[in-house]
């Protein structure tokens, strides 16, 4: 899966939201792994917005957040959630229905 890339337009724009709580070891690998996994096989546009639920409690409501650290992907449709550290790059952009060229 290496050096396959994915390029998306500004209509359908890439928008993925990680949840985490505090920085918890969990939370800080989440966080890692995620970067890295845009900056090898994201191109712009997308946006990357991260969420600690300590300091932004009313989130989890909001978002119906159960566990953490979750990774939900709002835009293009359909809505995708995974729930981890995301470690295999493979298995994320495979679960959030992320077509890789």
């Amino acid at each position: 899966m290496k050096n396959k890339t994915v390029k998306f337009d500004l209509e359908n724009k890439l928008v993925l939201h990680l949840y985490v709580s505090g920085m918890s070891p969990k939370s800080i690998e989440a966080i890692e792994n995620i970067k890295k996994l845009c900056k090898e096989y994201l191109h712009d546009p997308f946006e990357l917005i991260i969420t600690d639920l300590y300091k932004n409690p009313e989130a989890a409501v909001e978002h119906q957040i159960i566990f953490s650290p979750s990774l939900i992907k709002t835009s293009p449709p359909p809505k995708k959630l995974l729930i981890g550290t995301f470690k295999d790059a493979e298995k994320v952009i495979k679960g959030l229905g992320i077509p890789i060229n």
